[in-house]
């Protein structure tokens, strides 16, 4: 499961300790809620099913795909699915490769996705075997899904977006520089990850 909001809360109060700018934001916007999904195999369907389209659109294909596979939906129901099966739920031709990838990988134990490597970049390398999970939903499953604390999505548009602007800088960092940037806050990025979506959401995000 996610980071809870006592650990968010503790995890920006030592944010906000060492850097200024963390505790100037939490007192204009306060603490995020919580981002929790579930452990597992649907989540990362749910991931794949997502890509591209609307909140709304990704649930009725997966609300078609429970009524045809079965709910909740497992590894081996997605590949005994004809691929005219998986289009008429509304997966594309590439999303139901990726549905299929990411079901034999776990079908064959080749991917256990509840003993994933304690290690953050072992376990991002782990995810993005799955065809159609890059780093960012790998970074986003492991934040998410096993909170994580310290994974730090720094190629998020939002995240370069808000980092430049919490830090009144004068134009959108890299990635490469995000990373460089959110170092001193280890072993804390998980949260500040959630903070910045928090701050790139809210009105009143910078001061009037």
């Amino acid at each position: 499961m996610g980071l809870s909001a006592a650990q968010l809360r503790e995890s920006l109060d030592a944010l906000a300790a060492a850097e200024p700018v963390f505790a100037a934001a939490i007192g204009r916007i306060g603490y995020p809620e919580p981002r929790i999904r579930e452990r597992g195999f649907e989540t990362l369907l749910r991931t794949i099913v997502g890509q591209q389209v609307s909140v709304h659109a990704a649930s009725a294909v997966y609300r078609r795909m429970e009524e045809a596979l079965g709910a909740p939906i497992a590894p081996a129901a997605i590949l005994a699915a004809s691929d005219e099966g998986l289009r008429a739920c509304g997966l594309s031709r590439q999303k139901a490769g990726y549905a299929r990838s990411l079901a034999a990988l776990v079908a064959s134990g080749e991917l256990d996705l509840m003993a994933l490597p304690e290690d953050d970049e072992a376990a991002i390398a782990e995810l993005v075997r799955i065809k159609g999970i890059g780093r960012w939903s790998a970074e986003i499953y492991l934040l998410f899904a096993e909170g994580r604390a310290d994974i730090w999505p720094a190629g998020d548009l939002a995240v370069q977006i808000e980092v430049g602007r919490l830090l009144g800088l004068p134009e959108r960092p890299s990635e490469k520089a995000v990373r460089a940037l959110a170092e001193a806050w280890r072993p804390h990025r998980g949260a500040a990850a959630i903070f910045t979506w928090h701050h790139y959401n809210s009105d009143m995000g910078m001061p009037v």
